[in-house]
């Protein structure tokens, strides 16, 4: 595959619904410390019932953004049943896995232990306090639910992400693709499919080694 040039700079902004724009405004700006740097106030937008409603958005670092639509006369329920499973976005019946639900997150990262501790200390304080702290892979995180039910997670990397990872996770994305493009995929059949990958691959692979050491 021919492979594109890589043009964008990262995140400009996210954005979710609210219901509860006090309790966000609070929970982004007051407990977590992001400055409101943006708003939009809109009569009506688009088609002529679209609400009235106010956009706005939360500095969360390096010029990135998260924001929040929140539209006058919404009321919660349009989300579906109160108390239900998921965020003011999306409900989830009660059959459906948790771990399911808790997949729809925004992670932001901060550059040590210490700023990490420092955002579970405002957060512990505050009525949203973590939920989780875990030690998976190369990172470390911590988790809360922000007002509007959506999954927040804080992350600092533990150590640097190797070349030799990158060249695993795109192997693994591959043999992903074979795989669920069959019947019935497995964990089992992708480990498989990915070691039959690095068959396949290795000569090519000590081909350009060999190259680069003959360039030194």
């Amino acid at each position: 595959m021919t492979e594109l040039d890589h043009r964008v700079r990262g995140v400009d902004h996210v954005a979710f619904p609210t219901f509860d724009p006090a309790a966000t405004v609070r929970f982004y700006r007051d407990v977590l410390g992001f400055p409101v740097v943006h708003s939009i106030c809109a009569a009506g937008w688009g088609p002529e019932d679209h609400p009235d409603f106010i956009h706005f958005f939360f500095d969360i670092g390096n010029g990135d953004r998260i924001a929040f639509f929140y539209y006058f006369g919404a009321h919660r329920e349009i989300a579906g049943a109160p108390g239900a499973k998921g965020d003011v976005y999306a409900r989830f019946g009660e059959d459906v896995p948790e771990f399911f639900v808790r997949s729809r997150h925004l992670a932001i990262h901060v550059e040590s232990e210490e700023d990490l501790l420092e955002y579970r200390r405002r957060l512990d304080v505050s009525d949203w306090p973590v939920e989780m702290q875990v030690q998976h892979e190369t990172i470390e995180s911590i988790y809360t639910h922000d007002p509007n039910g959506y999954m927040f997670e804080i992350t600092r990397a533990m150590r640097p992400v190797t070349p030799q990872e990158d060249l695993d996770a795109s192997l693994t994305i591959d043999a992903l693709l074979d795989v669920v493009a069959e019947p019935e995929p497995t964990f089992g059949k992708l480990l498989a499919r990915k070691a039959e990958l690095i068959v396949d691959r290795a000569a090519e692979w000590e081909l350009a080694r060999n190259s680069q050491e003959a360039g030194r």
